[in-house]
């Protein structure tokens, strides 16, 4: 993991008492925090803070977590920074839309300050083991490049969020290989995240949407397979 003394965390809740605690926690670990107390505001500050981790609560007036974090995912200085929702919904529909505008992972309150720091560590190890995959796949009319995440198609770059970027590139790189949904969220979102298997057909659906349909098949009753072609 990378030095925590340089790692800024943005909190984002409209409960004090939470802010405050998670401050506290986290300044003790050595990160440096930012804090907002909604969603215009998280906006705002993230520019200008430039956070690493952005811990964002779903419920807020003005505007909610799932749009603010929609927001944040659009803005190019911030595509790297992982965003950790923070809920005290229990609603599968609520996971599902927080990973559809690319959550990296969703906690559900009261929230463990010891827990949350190791969520946080294993984010930044899984990444860290990412970073040392570097490289370019060119497969089929595809030059995806893990650099800079992004995919050049016919001369046209088409720049996806980082967890539809991971799918795609692991599938890419295991071409004619069919992988289940959990096989697909552990490769990806980490044996440490709680994801729903239905997580993995909005990413995969989103990038079809991005790339087009003829490259990543359905295995019906299996899972996913990218076709070599």
């Amino acid at each position: 993991m990378a030095d925590k003394k340089k790692i800024k965390v943005l909190v984002v809740d409209d409960e004090p008492d939470i802010v405050e605690i998670l401050k506290y926690n986290l300044q003790k670990e050595g990160y440096e925090v930012a804090t907002a107390e909604d969603g215009h505001k998280a906006v705002k500050t993230a520019i200008k803070f430039q956070p690493d981790v952005i811990l964002l609560d779903i419920m807020m007036p003005n505007q909610d977590g799932v749009e603010t974090c929609l927001q944040i995912r659009q803005i190019p200085e911030l595509k790297h920074a992982f965003i950790i929702f923070l809920t005290a919904r229990l609603e599968e529909y609520s996971e599902v839309a927080a990973f559809d505008v690319g959550a990296d992972d969703y906690i559900t309150k009261p929230i463990k300050p010891r827990a949350l720091m190791s969520r946080i560590a294993a984010l930044f190890r899984r990444d860290s083991k990412k970073e040392q995959e570097k490289g370019q796949i060119l497969i089929r009319d595809l030059n995806i490049d893990r650099s800079s995440y992004t995919i050049n198609k016919g001369g046209k770059t088409i720049t996806l969020p980082k967890k539809e970027f991971e799918l795609l590139y692991f599938l890419a790189n295991n071409p004619n290989v069919v992988y289940s949904r959990d096989e697909l969220l552990h490769n990806i979102w980490g044996s440490d995240v709680f994801v729903l298997a239905r997580t993995v057909d909005v990413h995969i659906r989103k990038v079809r949407e991005k790339i087009g349909d003829e490259y990543i098949s359905t295995v019906k009753g299996v899972g996913y397979k990218f076709d070599q072609g």
